[in-house]
């Protein structure tokens, strides 16, 4: 049997973890975050869609597809959106030691600092899989990162999914501050490239902003 994975994060686990960063609630406002680029296309994708919007986002990103393609990281922070670490190479934290782990983070962290070019304020990371052991979130806690999860899960990568019900699963549970997850990557394409412009059109006409995650 297939393990359930909710749309909705349960509020028990958003109170039992009240050290990572579930939802902002401000008024009107959305956090549309990113997963797993940049890449030729579909990132290219997601920045025409929230231009259209004049929306922000956030995007955190793997540190080897930034060194693979520069000049669409630099288009991301060139238009204004977040930057957040999704480590270098999409570890899974529950089968990696934590020297690896961190080493990984930190090495993704030089990668968007050589291309960034300006200080970084935010020390966003959001761990692959949403994976993140007691131990290694102290290590990272100690070093300044705040720890990005989500309140609303797409699952816009599930291929058994149809658009259709990616869609009205995301707008049935977005509420006013939540922090939504989709993936600039090729296995989420075809549910993401249906989903991002109705979600910005149908959250705009109800007076939404789309906002980047700053703290």
């Amino acid at each position: 049997m297939a393990k359930l994975i909710p749309y909705k994060t349960p509020k028990i686990l958003k109170q039992f973890f009240t050290t990572y960063l579930w939802d902002l609630d401000i008024e009107n406002k959305l956090y549309l975050t990113f997963d797993d680029g940049p890449i030729p296309e579909v990132t290219e994708f997601v920045l025409e869609q929230l231009a259209k919007y004049n929306a922000k986002a956030t995007f955190f990103c793997i540190g080897n597809n930034i060194k693979k393609h520069p000049d669409i990281f630099k288009k991301i922070i060139s238009e204004g959106h977040a930057i957040g670490n999704h480590t270098m190479h999409h570890l899974k934290a529950w089968k990696s030691n934590g020297e690896i782990y961190l080493n990984n983070i930190h090495e993704c962290d030089k990668t968007i600092q050589q291309h960034y070019k300006t200080e970084i304020k935010n020390k966003l990371f959001r761990p692959p899989y949403g994976q993140i052991s007691y131990s290694k979130f102290k290590l990272l806690e100690r070093q300044g990162y705040q720890i990005v999860l989500w309140d609303v899960l797409s699952k816009d990568w599930d291929r058994t999914i149809s658009r259709e019900v990616c869609l009205q699963n995301v707008l049935q549970h977005t509420e006013q501050g939540s922090i939504i997850v989709f993936h600039d990557s090729i296995k989420a394409s075809k549910n993401l490239t249906y989903v991002l412009p109705r979600v910005l059109n149908h959250f705009s006409e109800k007076g939404f902003v789309f906002d980047k995650i700053e703290l």
